[in-house]
C-alpha cells in the first residue's frame, strides 16, 4: 500500500475496532472477491470456497474488536482464510479415513467438474489454471498470495507462517513449474506471468 492507502487502512482498522459497520462494509467490499478467488483456487470447488469465505468473515467480525491498531488487513484476512482451508483439509482427511469403515452411502473421490470450473474464459487461461492447480499446495498458495492477490512476499510469508527466504523459494519453484508447463505448450502467456510474479 502507498502512504495514503496505509493511512486509510489504519483508519478502517480503528473504526472497525470501535464497531463501525460502515468500516466493515468498506473492508468487505475491498477484500470479499479477492478472498473468494483465493479460496476457490485453493479448494477447486465453489461451494467449499463459499463456506470458507463466510467463516472467514464471521471470524473477522468476532476478532475485530481485538485487532491491534496497526493490523494489516490483507495479511490478516488471508491468514484467517488460509487457516480455515487447512482445517477443512484436515477434517476432510479424517472423514475420508473414517469412511473406510462406513457402508459407502456418500460418494468419495474427485467430484465432477463444476459449472464454475467450466467457465474459464479462454484456452490460455485454462492452461494457466491447470498449471497452478497442479502445483503442490504450498507452492500454489504462495503464488496465489503474491501473483494474484498482490501481497508482498514478506506479507505472504507471514500469512503462511514461514520465513521470507522460504517464501522466495516456494515462489521460485512455483514459477519454474508454471514455466515448464507453459513452455512445453509454447504458450506466450509465460512472459507476462513471469513478469507479474517477480
Amino acid at each position: 500500500m502507498t502512504g495514503m492507502e496505509r493511512e486509510a487502512e489504519l483508519d478502517l482498522v480503528a473504526r472497525v475496532r470501535a464497531g463501525d459497520s460502515a468500516a466493515f462494509d468498506a473492508i468487505y467490499a475491498e477484500y470479499n472477491t479477492r478472498l473468494f478467488n483465493f479460496l476457490a483456487r485453493l479448494s477447486r470447488r465453489r461451494e467449499i470456497a463459499e463456506d470458507l469465505l463466510d467463516e472467514t468473515w464471521l471470524r473477522f467480525v468476532d476478532r475485530a474488536p481485538k485487532l491491534t491498531p496497526d493490523t494489516r488487513l490483507g495479511p490478516f484476512l488471508f491468514t484467517v482464510a488460509r487457516n480455515l482451508y487447512i482445517s477443512y483439509c484436515r477434517s476432510r482427511m479424517l472423514e475420508d479415513a473414517q469412511s473406510g469403515e462406513a457402508i459407502g452411502l456418500w460418494p468419495l473421490g474427485t467430484p465432477r467438474v463444476s459449472p464454475f470450473d467450466a467457465t474459464v474464459a479462454n484456452e490460455t487461461g485454462r492452461r494457466l489454471d491447470e498449471a497452478i492447480a497442479a502445483l503442490p499446495a504450498a507452492h500454489r498458495e504462495a503464488l496465489l498470495l503474491v501473483a494474484v492477490e498482490g501481497l508482498k512476499p514478506a506479507e505472504a510469508a507471514a500469512v503462511c507462517g514461514i520465513t521470507p527466504e522460504a517464501m522466495r523459494q516456494r515462489l521460485s519453484r512455483a514459477r519454474a513449474a508454471i514455466a515448464q508447463h507453459l513452455e512445453s505448450s509454447e504458450d506466450p502467456l509465460w512472459l507476462g506471468f513471469k513478469a507479474a510474479t517477480t
